[in-house]
């Protein structure tokens, strides 16, 4: 009688780790405007690094109902992964030792990587978009431009989509083999226009053909008893849901990377 044939064990996604593994606070980050504990991760022989942000230590904002935003920071990794284009570190909603939470995988820095700057040119280099001048101290002002990434620019539609309200230069964290990720999304999906952020480079610019592509996909999505919107169903509330395909039909309809409207401060402060 021949032996049964051994099965591998599966392999734990990164997903099933920050749902199901144990999470042990390993310190807090202080620079964060709500409480976010580095914690520690384990399940079934994989261990990593991640953040924990529980709703109990989120600051209330006058425009953002209170205990929402670790919803939202889900909200928002679910739409970068129904685009493909995984923008977003994996991040879900769980119970961990200060209530329920939004943990989200660590990312370990790229520090070589250059995304921002600012110059004393009146025009941006070859290779980066100007965003506007900025005041750098004792009277003089500098341009303030970033790469021209085609990273960075499936980044500013993705802000497009879920209307951040603060993409921070210290939100772009530049990985190993090429990745980009954005974090820190608890202020998004608002149904107002928020959208502040200083990736304006392409402000005006026709959308690239994938970036149409993928918005078209993700109307579909988010169409009523569309995947993407069963899955943003509890996160985020309907009107936004309605919000965020309204959004996606403007774009898709202009075509054009959208410019800021005048209504709102267009950057973000402090700017990173």
């Amino acid at each position: 009688m021949s032996a049964p044939e051994r099965i591998p064990p599966r392999s734990v996604t990164a997903a099933e780790l920050l749902a199901h593994g144990e999470l042990r606070v390993r310190g807090r980050l202080r620079d964060a405007s709500n409480a976010a504990l580095f914690c520690t991760v384990a399940h079934e022989g994989r261990e990593a690094s991640c953040v924990y942000k529980p709703v109990a230590g989120e600051r209330p904002l006058w425009d953002f109902p209170d205990g929402t935003l670790a919803g939202r920071e889900v909200a928002a990794y679910e739409v970068s992964e129904a685009t493909g284009w995984r923008l977003v570190p994996p991040t879900v909603l769980r119970e961990g030792p200060y209530g329920e939470g939004m943990c989200q995988l660590w990312i370990d820095v790229v520090p070589d990587a250059e995304l921002l700057a600012l110059v004393d040119d009146e025009e941006p280099a070859p290779g980066w978009k100007a965003v506007g001048f900025a005041e750098v101290g004792e009277g003089r002002t500098a341009l303030l431009v970033h790469a021209d990434d085609e990273r960075l620019r499936r980044l500013a539609v993705l802000d497009a989509v879920i209307n951040n309200a603060d993409r921070k230069g210290g939100h772009l964290l530049p990985a190993a083999e090429g990745r980009l990720y954005g974090i820190d999304h608890g202020v998004t999906f608002n149904v107002d226009d928020k959208l502040r952020t200083l990736l304006w480079g392409w402000a005006g610019e026709p959308l690239t053909a994938e970036a149409v592509e993928v918005l078209g996909a993700l109307g579909t999505a988010l169409a009523d008893g569309g995947a993407l919107a069963a899955r943003l169903a509890g996160l985020i509330t309907p009107a936004e849901i309605d919000a965020t395909r309204a959004r996606v039909g403007a774009l898709l309809a202009s075509r054009k990377h959208p410019e800021p409207s005048g209504e709102w401060p267009a950057i973000p402060w402090p700017p990173v």
